[in-house]
């Protein structure tokens, strides 16, 4: 399935913008130290890096040969559930933001 030139190119955008977050993450101090507990810090660790990896399964798509047909369904699935984890990573800080303010009061 060709998708169309803005899905790609927003995808890119994407892939950066993960990378320079997995970046800051690892070498801001203050973020590490201060900003962030160790729950949260992990959570936003793993979003980003499961989205580096949907990004990269979704790109090698259209540069596997189609006759590859066992490779690309391995792509497809990696896809698939690499996206579902950033959601999950996703969804899961505001449920951990809840559950420590649960827990001071």
């Amino acid at each position: 399935m060709a998708h169309p030139v803005w899905y790609q190119s927003i995808l890119l955008i994407s892939f950066f913008a993960s990378v320079l977050g997995l970046f800051c993450l690892y070498n801001h101090p203050t973020i590490r130290q201060e900003d962030l507990d160790e729950t949260q810090w992990m959570l936003f660790a793993m979003s980003f890096a499961y989205w580096i990896v949907h990004c990269l399964a979704a790109a090698l798509q259209n540069w596997i040969n189609p006759d590859w047909s066992i490779v690309l369904l391995s792509l497809k699935f990696t896809a698939v559930v690499s996206g579902m984890l950033t959601f999950s990573c996703a969804l899961s800080l505001p449920l951990n933001q809840m559950a420590i303010k649960e827990q001071v009061e």
